[in-house]
């Protein structure tokens, strides 16, 4: 296939994918058919599963779609603040929880795990696994730039407690982002003023 054609494929199956997103929020996974999709976009039922495949895989590439945009806002942050590491937190917690209030999928997500659709979670769940390792993996090379005066261990215990931190209130938000955002630096600021690089006791 060339290049051309592989262009065209491409830009065939992003609308797909966003299309499942919102049809997943509105109606339910359960809802979402390769011949719903085919018309909602406009194109031939053949041509979304030769975009796409299977409706496993159809998950996985909403996850995919999803967490490239959270990427995105978070590299956005450490981008803007390359010389402090709690102010570039402080806004990739903010800009996270911010898009996550009017994410689609992440509003199905949350439906389902209140027992509107058990068939999605389990789905997203597993493939959620790999990417949080992705997204960790991604955080370390980040944060590695910056002199914290943390051993590695150190960085990823940070790390781990950060983003399931988000992570909780990505699924039950408790305040607004900003306010997340704000607590969460504190904390950072905090671990970041230990003044020795201490390892950890059991390592």
């Amino acid at each position: 296939m060339g290049g051309t054609s592989r262009a065209a494929a491409s830009g065939r199956r992003q609308p797909i994918v966003e299309a499942a997103i919102e049809m997943t929020a509105r109606d339910g996974w359960a809802a979402v058919t390769m011949t719903r999709l085919a018309e909602q976009v406009g194109v031939s039922r053949q041509t979304v599963y030769n975009e796409i495949g299977s409706k496993n895989a159809l998950a996985d590439a909403m996850l995919a779609h999803e967490l490239h945009r959270f990427l995105t806002a978070i590299s956005g942050a450490f981008d803007r603040h390359a010389g402090n590491l709690v102010e570039a937190i402080h806004d990739a917690v903010r800009d996270v929880l911010d898009l996550a209030r009017g994410n689609l999928l992440v509003r199905a997500i949350a439906s389902a795990t209140h027992g509107a659709d058990t068939e999605l979670v389990p789905l997203l769940t597993t493939q959620a696994e790999t990417l949080l390792v992705e997204v960790k993996a991604m955080l370390a090379a980040r944060v590695e730039t910056y002199r914290t005066g943390l051993t590695a261990e150190q960085v990823e215990v940070l790390i781990d407690l950060m983003t399931r931190a988000v992570l909780s209130h990505v699924v039950q938000p408790t305040g607004t982002p900003a306010a997340t955002a704000d607590g969460l630096a504190w904390l950072a600021s905090r671990v970041l003023e230990e003044p020795v690089r201490k390892p950890l006791r059991f390592g």
